[in-house]
């Protein structure tokens, strides 16, 4: 299915590659405005090409999310180069993986204060829209302990609060609030791409515990995001939706 968002202003915080990159490519390809950023300017440059291909509006701007300053500055100025924002996407993540202060920090940096700070940026634009939707990406760790992994796990859990706290305080202003939780989502050069490799074992195992058989793409997570911002979602709030082929399950 094909939405239609033209005329909407789609801002997305962390878009040059994986799932990030494909919810972008995804609005751009059904008609609005996108904004996307990232760190590194080649990537971002490359993905702003590539967006303008669908002949739609595209910002672009270089912004490391763990810099609360460089937060704010790229959803204002994204909000000013597209006309406003209707869509706000949370989607990067510090991966906090290691039980120690540089675990903690990029988890707590990044996955929760750069959604805190998008958040409070963006939600003036749409009121001004008269409504609109914030999308969280969490992580289905953030449902269940972990061992390997506890900062990022937390961090997730810590998200998926937060965006019911979000829709009930925005419902009056008509702003729609929810998370997707991805399973394990492989991709070129992603996490679990890097860990066919360098962790076989790991790999093998996590593929194995899939009752699907097989590790979900970025598109399929792409295409939940888009039908939560649109209005077939319209009555959809303070959820986190889990799009993982079964991953927890099993």
């Amino acid at each position: 299915m094909q939405f239609d968002f033209k005329g909407k202003r789609v801002v997305v915080c962390g878009g040059s590659r994986g799932i990030g990159r494909s919810i972008a490519e995804t609005f751009a390809k059904d008609g609005a405005a996108v904004a996307v950023c990232a760190r590194g300017k080649a990537g971002l440059d490359e993905a702003a090409v590539a967006l303008g291909r669908h002949g739609g509006k595209v910002h672009a701007g270089v912004c490391d999310l763990a810099d609360g300053e460089q937060v704010k500055a790229y959803v204002k100025a994204a909000g000013d180069a597209l006309g406003g924002i209707d869509v706000l996407i949370n989607n990067a993540s510090g991966f906090g993986h290691t039980d120690d202060e540089a675990g903690w920090a990029a988890g707590l940096n990044i996955d929760v204060m750069a959604t805190v700070r998008a958040s409070n940026i963006a939600i003036p634009f749409m009121e001004k829209a008269g409504g609109g939707s914030i999308i969280n990406i969490s992580s289905i760790s953030g449902f269940a302990a972990s061992v390997r992994s506890a900062p990022y796990a937390a961090v997730k859990a810590a998200i998926n609060n937060y965006t019911a706290s979000q829709a009930l305080a925005l419902a009056s202003k008509k702003i729609r609030v929810n998370a997707i939780a991805p399973g394990s989502i492989e991709f070129a050069g992603g996490v679990w791409d890097q860990r066919k490799t360098q962790n076989p074992n790991l790999y093998n195992a996590t593929l194995k515990s899939i009752p699907w058989g097989r590790m979900g793409h970025p598109e399929e997570i792409a295409a939940v995001a888009a039908f939560l911002a649109s209005d077939l979602a319209s009555w959809v709030t303070g959820q986190t939706l889990m799009v993982d082929g079964g991953q927890l399950l099993g």
